[in-house]
């Protein structure tokens, strides 16, 4: 099992920056690819961005390219999503999500992770 715990989330004016951290914890030997997803009130889950474990490859939503980064620290059992030029749209609860089932893949889909965290609310005023 893997546990994960986000963090770094909270209210910011439009074109702030906020960074998000997930914690990992349990059996992180078994994670591959991570990622954030975003809900926004009354939405369907969305991707945001995903990172292998390596750190090698990373994919974004078109909508974050360009402000957001991912990046992971395997030491320490961290992945962060820096997160600049924020806008009001991006108001949303983000969840942290673990894949560890295939190494090779790089997910965007919520099937594709298989550990989630409690999610993190990250309001964004215009």
């Amino acid at each position: 099992q893997v546990q994960l715990v986000e963090s770094g989330g909270g209210l910011v004016q439009a074109g702030g920056s906020l960074r998000l951290s997930c914690a990992a914890s349990g059996r992180t030997s078994s994670t591959y690819a991570m990622g954030w997803f975003r809900q926004a009130l009354g939405k369907d889950h969305e991707f945001v961005a995903a990172i292998t474990r390596s750190g090698g490859r990373t994919s974004y939503a078109d909508s974050v390219k360009g402000r957001f980064t991912i990046s992971r620290e395997n030491a320490k059992n961290t992945m962060t999503l820096q997160m600049n030029s924020l806008k009001p749209e991006d108001t949303a609860v983000y969840y942290c999500a673990a894949d560890s089932r295939f190494d090779y893949r790089l997910g965007y889909r919520r099937w594709e992770y298989d550990y989630w965290g409690q999610g993190t609310q990250v309001t964004v005023s215009s």
